[in-house]
């Protein structure tokens, strides 16, 4: 069906395209805006095209300028990779208009799973437990605080267009609700541009458990076990592993089983994660799904030995998806995300020229990268510059490995976030698996008090 495809992305996820592609005997495009001319991913595609200045509403934001790119280069396919226009899906619908074909789900999927009160009632239709709240957005603040006092407090009103933390706020009694409210609106109409909100009830503590599924697009599903992705820091993963530490075979079975059979009632095509909270008592719930790949595949990939952006790609190829008989979990994986952050300064962008770039080896570890010794990290994009990957043959073997290449990762001339793992990854919370989606936060928060008070 096609052999050129343009990369509409940037960084690691274009340089991992294009590694996928050449396996495959596709041809890559790489696109790159001015500020993006050095990065890896430009260098080793098979064709590379500016397609705008350092803005990204004007390059890698702009579907008139990657819709132009795929025509002067011949594309016949796009993959979108992570993040900018993956999850837009009126991009999906233009790229199909153009007769390029979209590596990712349909876009009436994503539309309605990008809508997390739409995507809530289609989970609940097929059978996908659902955190209590409201159906879908609610008219007014009035009728939000009815369901919050239905439901009880504590509750999570939340943007229904959110993502990444935005538009969320966490209301704990009757008297902040209002306040909660109209700062959630105001928050998603200026992220979002959609002011509408829905109320859930707060799960306390929960950890963070998400299923790698892959679809065919005609109601066959397989998935790849569990991520947990606990370790976040204001609803951003810093630390991902699989399998997760406390999730034992029996509730693997039931999670994993709930989301394919979801996913194949959908006839989801592609990729796709379905994320759960998890709560102490065992008891799951539907958070939300990503439509495209995610930032921690690759430890899906290790313990699955299936590579994900071939399946992807495969898949839009009309290539029978495998069989789940073939898919064999097994071993331990865990991924850093190395960001280019200053954490003595509250995690503050530190852009700048890497001077100094050693990356680790040995058994087990595996580095996604577009950096470089001598590359300038832009200011205008995200900080990630890098994934560690670790894998062994049980957790403990794949977490001294990863703090091996932690010790091992040398990066001067920017801040990075090196540091910040290791000390995560030595303490006994994190070594127990006793964690959840607040840990990190509160860790901090206790070791500021500790400094302020020597």
């Amino acid at each position: 069906m096609f052999k050129k495809v343009l990369i509409a992305n940037r960084g690691e996820i274009a340089l991992r395209i294009i590694r996928a592609c050449r396996e495959l005997g596709l041809q890559s495009v790489a696109v790159f805006s001015t500020a993006d001319r050095d990065s890896l991913h430009v260098k080793f595609a098979d064709q590379s095209v500016c397609i705008g200045p350092q803005q990204s509403s004007l390059s890698y934001l702009s579907p008139k300028a990657l819709i132009a790119a795929a025509e002067i280069m011949g594309a016949e396919a796009v993959h979108p990779g992570y993040g900018f226009l993956a999850e837009n899906a009126d991009f999906a619908q233009i790229c199909l208009d153009h007769e390029l074909t979209w590596i990712g789900p349909s876009p009436e999927a994503i539309q309605a799973l990008g809508n997390k009160s739409e995507a809530k009632r289609l989970m609940n239709e097929a059978g996908c437990p659902g955190i209590p709240g409201s159906d879908g957005p609610v008219a007014d603040l009035d009728e939000g605080r009815k369901i919050a006092e239905q439901i009880g407090y504590p509750v999570m009103i939340k943007a229904v267009a959110g993502g990444g933390g935005k538009g969320m706020r966490l209301v704990q009694k009757p008297d902040n609700f209002e306040s909660g409210f109209e700062m959630a609106r105001a928050e998603a109409e200026s992220s979002f541009n959609n002011g509408d909100l829905y109320i859930e009830k707060a799960i306390v503590n929960p950890r963070h458990v998400e299923i790698q599924l892959l679809g065919d697009g005609k109601g066959g599903c397989i998935h790849l076990g569990e991520r947990d992705c606990s370790m976040q820091r204001r609803h951003q993963k810093l630390i991902e592993e699989s399998p997760s530490p406390v999730v034992d075979a029996e509730l693997r079975k039931r999670m994993c089983e709930t989301a394919v059979h979801a996913a194949s009632e959908l006839k989801y095509a592609s990729a796709g994660t379905m994320e759960f909270l998890l709560d102490a008592e065992g008891s799951f719930y539907f958070m939300e799904m990503n439509t495209r790949i995610q930032v921690e595949h690759p430890i899906s990939e290790e313990v699955s030995g299936v590579d994900l952006v071939k399946e992807q790609i495969r898949v839009a190829l009309g290539k029978p998806l495998i069989s789940q008989s073939r898919v064999k979990l097994s071993g331990h994986a865990i991924e850093c995300r190395i960001n280019a952050e200053d954490p003595a300064r509250g995690f503050a962008p530190s852009p700048g020229t890497v001077t100094v770039w050693n990356v680790p080896g040995g058994p087990g570890i595996r580095v996604d990268t577009h950096v470089y010794q001598g590359y300038k990290i832009p200011p205008f994009y995200d900080s990630m510059i890098a994934k560690l990957i670790a894998f062994g043959r049980d957790r403990n073997e794949a977490m001294q490995r990863m703090k091996r290449a932690l010790s091992e990762f040398v990066v001067e001339g920017v801040k990075t976030t090196i540091p910040f793992h290791l000390e995560m990854l030595n303490t006994p919370e994190f070594i127990a698996g006793n964690i959840h989606t607040k840990w990190v936060e509160q860790y901090m928060e206790k070791q500021s008090e500790k400094a302020a008070a020597v």
